[in-house]
């Protein structure tokens, strides 16, 4: 179950980025889960870990790790989190780091370590070291591999996300390509998922970590599922320098701007590709506030009716139920906000003007206008030019459903 139709891209191959996979067995058997990425000497990564306060323990290992070196390697398990696992997880972690390192001969502090899957059960280390050999053996930069790649991470993913942008800079062609998974603990306080983005341009550290930062602020950043942030949340942005050009070493490089525009437009797609697969999701909702006293105050209310249970679930049934919208967008209004200044619209039908239903709303109107895939909520608050923005979706039965039986 997921909104809109499932038209897989085609995804660009990165110089540089090498990825393979390998069935390691950490949940499931029968499927991969195990993801090793390659990435050339001389390639430079940045990156976003979650904010939740419960970090999983290769979120705090990655952090070390990218803290002292330059990466050369990524290494993505799925079926298990590593999460609330003590000492314990943290040396998995760092073992797994090693054993890549072994294996691609490179120093352990170069890789950095990633998991996914269910909270709170040991890691093994054995399927690492079986796993591994298959994965280094099956690395390649085939757009086939990043797709295999997908398959590798997902959870309770049902459907593959992944984007690229082929462009040229300064006429020097660049590829940029993104992969993600995430369905459910979705919510914004930083990436809300797993994601790995490469470009084979060259880009040093300091506007590559603004560039990450500037799209996951316009991405990632603005999508709820669930309103749960994970324990495990990560992003990475990683230049390989493999394209023909001189680096681009600031933010006011004139080239800067176009990179960072691709990547966003990436992160982006991704990012959306997430909401459509929200979990059990049968509507994309887009949330415009607009008219705020500034954008901070937009945000608040943006993000209180993108969260709130009520309004999702009577999405799912197409109902027009304005006075919900109305009363989460309360929940996060300044208090001294002028109702009667109030107007919202249903895509283009105005059911609230002043603050109270419009004279000439009808309720067929806004059962008309809820009852597509993909609804536009527009809330104008008339107190000045603040603006947010945010894509979420409905809770249908599916949603309790898949989350009732998560660990079964």
């Amino acid at each position: 179950m997921a909104v809109g139709p499932d038209n897989r891209p085609e995804l660009a191959s990165v110089s540089g980025v090498r990825l393979g996979t390998a069935a390691a067995g950490f949940k499931d058997p029968d499927r991969e889960d195990l993801l090793l990425v390659a990435l050339a000497p001389g390639s430079r990564t940045a990156a976003v870990f979650t904010r939740n306060r419960l970090r999983a323990a290769p979120v705090l290992v990655a952090e070390e790790n990218l803290a002292t070196a330059a990466p050369r390697a990524l290494l993505v398990n799925s079926g298990n989190a590593n999460a609330a696992t003590g000492q314990p997880g943290m040396e998995v972690a760092r073992e797994s780091c090693r054993l890549v390192a072994e294996a691609l001969e490179v120093d352990a502090d170069t890789v950095l370590p990633f998991s996914t899957g269910v909270i709170g059960e040991p890691l093994p280390l054995e399927p690492f070291d079986g796993a591994l050999p298959v994965c280094v053996s099956r690395l390649r930069e085939e757009p086939e591999a990043w797709w295999a790649a997908v398959e590798a991470i997902g959870t309770t993913d049902t459907r593959l996300k992944g984007a690229s942008r082929t462009l040229e800079v300064a006429g020097t062609p660049v590829h940029i390509t993104g992969i993600a998974k995430g369905s459910g603990m979705i919510h914004p306080n930083m990436a809300t998922m797993l994601a790995f983005v490469a470009m084979d341009a060259p880009v040093a550290d300091e506007p590559l970590r603004v560039m990450l930062e500037t799209a996951v602020a316009e991405s990632f950043n603005r999508i709820s599922v669930d309103g749960d942030t994970s324990t495990n949340d990560a992003l990475t942005l990683s230049a390989t320098g493999q394209a023909a050009m001189a680096p681009v070493d600031s933010v006011t490089d004139p080239r800067y701007n176009e990179l960072a525009e691709a990547v966003t437009g990436v992160c982006r797609d991704l990012a959306l590709a997430i909401v459509r697969d929200g979990e059990g999701a049968t509507k994309l909702l887009t949330i415009r506030v607009s008219g705020a006293a500034a954008d901070a105050e937009a945000e608040a209310v943006a993000d209180r009716i993108a969260r709130s249970p009520l309004v999702k679930t009577a999405a799912y049934a197409s109902d027009p139920n304005w006075g919900r919208l109305l009363a989460a967008a309360g929940a996060g209004a300044p208090e001294d906000l002028d109702w009667s200044r109030v107007t919202l619209h249903l895509g283009e039908v105005c059911v609230v003007r002043g603050g109270v239903r419009a004279d000439d709303y009808t309720e067929a109107a806004g059962q008309a206008a809820m009852a597509p895939e993909e609804v536009t909520v527009h809330l104008d608050l008339g107190r000045g030019r603040g603006s947010a923005l945010r894509w979420t979706c409905d809770f249908s039965h599916e949603y309790v459903t898949i989350n009732a039986e998560y660990r079964t």
